[in-house]
């Protein structure tokens, strides 16, 4: 048997099996599913991940969580500071080998035996551990005597309260593809922050998903050979070129490394291929705050430049429409005043003229009943209102409904592209729901904006259509009146 058909057996995880381990990962932890996601995506993908935050706000709960999503992978964990030795990460000094002129390291249990590593305050160790570390984290080789070894380290998570301002620490800042702001959590959620240790711990066991057992080796060399399986398709390939122009762009202008270009398209491909998907797309670059940004403050920038350049997704308020609704109700209002105002102006004379009437009719007919007053008062009053000529009633009503026909295709677009992105990311196991809420809700945004618009246009035709129309006069027909005007 050749050894891609032995590559095809082996057990790709499912989404259902990943998407349980991403549950039991967040369980308890407020706030935290974007970190939760990118650092078991980061891990299979080979990545390291940067979690950038103050203390205190589940740093290093998120690696132990982590480390237990990866069965047979040892966990190691060290907070550095600048008096950490290497002895504290890479082991103790094998006394027997210096006895044989050996400067050999005993390292098991320490870093170069790890799977899953935490690294706290990973930016204050030394210039002895950081070079050290370079070479760990990027080539997964440890330099122990006179020879180099492979180390099994899948993913080192870094945490730091702040980027480093030292250039000197750049290499190792950059050698974390994955970087996350972390933040306290947010007003809305402080009191579920409070009452966490409210629930009993019956209550604790029927609400936790179950743990789901943790990612084999088999399962993660079969997600790295369905990944150099993926095709990185040609749309992919230009809103990457589009990246790389927005970043030149930037004032001052920003660049990412070629080897992190290449991680980058790497991470991609896994997502894309836990997902069952076999080509990378635009959409893929939703990953792009969390890698491509240089600094962390340009990852909002870099996250409305997705939604807007790759996604299309940006929430409209059709002011168009608006100003052409808002004429339209004036104009509408103003001639229903005018009828009232006619209306008003003829109550006195309509007064006197009934007392006329009645002093004619003694207020009765011959038979004695009241019809001829009552015709009288209805005839009267009609003649009182201010009334419309059919031909100015049908060009109002004609061009509310040309205003109609107009923003019908805009509130129908809104509907459709909202569908097709839905489709679109059907499916996508790594982007978190607040991304996918935020997406759909800009075109679901703008199509309630345009229905509501389209409504009101709705209720301005029943009002054009409900003004009273008088009789056309014998042999003279009324010109239409002027349209009314839409654009300020």
């Amino acid at each position: 048997m050749s050894a891609s058909a032995l590559d095809d057996r082996r057990p790709l995880p499912s989404p259902e099996r990943l998407r349980a381990l991403i549950d039991t990962l967040g369980d308890g932890l407020l706030e935290r599913d974007t970190e939760t996601r990118l650092a078991l995506l980061a891990a299979l993908a080979g990545e390291h991940v940067l979690l950038l935050g103050p203390p205190g706000t589940a740093k290093s709960e998120l690696a132990r969580r982590l480390h237990r999503a990866f069965d047979g992978a040892p966990y190691f964990e060290r907070l550095l500071t600048r008096f950490s030795t290497p002895e504290e990460l890479f082991g103790p000094l094998s006394l027997k080998a210096l006895e044989e002129d050996r400067h050999e390291r005993l390292t098991a249990g320490f870093l170069p035996e790890a799977g899953i590593a935490f690294l706290d305050e990973v930016f204050k160790a030394n210039s002895a551990i950081l070079n050290a570390l370079l070479t760990l984290l990027n080539e997964r080789e440890f330099d122990n005597g006179s020879g180099r070894v492979r180390v099994p380290l899948l993913s080192v998570v870094g945490a730091s309260n702040e980027v480093p301002a030292d250039e000197a620490l750049r290499a190792f800042f950059d050698r974390f593809l994955v970087r996350l702001p972390v933040a306290p959590v947010s007003e809305e959620r402080f009191e579920a922050l409070l009452r966490l240790d409210e629930r009993d711990s019956q209550a604790r066991s029927l609400l936790r998903p179950a743990p789901e057992p943790g990612l084999e080796a088999a399962e993660r060399e079969a997600v790295r050979q369905a990944a150099t399986r993926v095709a990185l398709g040609e749309e992919a390939v230009e809103a990457l070129h589009r990246l790389r122009r927005w970043l030149a762009a930037q004032q001052p202008a920003q660049a990412l490394s070629d080897r992190r270009w290449r991680q980058l398209v790497g991470l991609m491909k896994v997502a894309a291929a836990t997902e069952g998907r076999t080509q990378v797309d635009a959409l893929d670059l939703w990953l792009a705050p969390q890698t491509a940004a240089p600094l962390p403050e340009l990852a909002p920038a870099l996250q409305d430049w997705f939604a807007q350049e790759i996604a299309g997704a940006v929430p409209q308020d059709a002011p168009w429409l608006t100003r052409a609704v808002e004429a339209l109700e004036r104009q509408l209002q103003l001639e229903q005043r005018a009828e009232a105002e006619a209306s008003g102006s003829g109550e006195g004379d309509l007064a006197g003229k009934m007392a006329l009437a009645r002093a004619i009719g003694g207020g009765r007919d011959a038979d004695g009943s009241a019809g001829t007053m009552r015709m009288m008062s209805q005839a009267l009053d009609a003649a009182s209102r201010r009334r419309w000529s059919p031909v100015h009633v049908a060009a109002r009503v004609a061009q509310v409904d040309e205003t109609i026909a107009a923003a019908r295709p805009h509130h129908e677009a809104a509907l459709a592209a909202a569908e097709a992105l839905s489709a679109r990311l059907e499916g996508r196991l790594w982007m978190p729901p607040a991304c996918v809420a935020a997406l759909l809700g800009a075109h679901l945004h703008t199509a309630l904006v345009l229905r509501a618009l389209l409504d009101r246009l709705e209720a301005v035709r029943a009002g054009f259509a409900g003004l009273p129309v008088q009789a056309p006069a014998e042999g003279a027909e009324a010109p239409p009146p002027a349209p009314v005007l839409l654009e300020d």
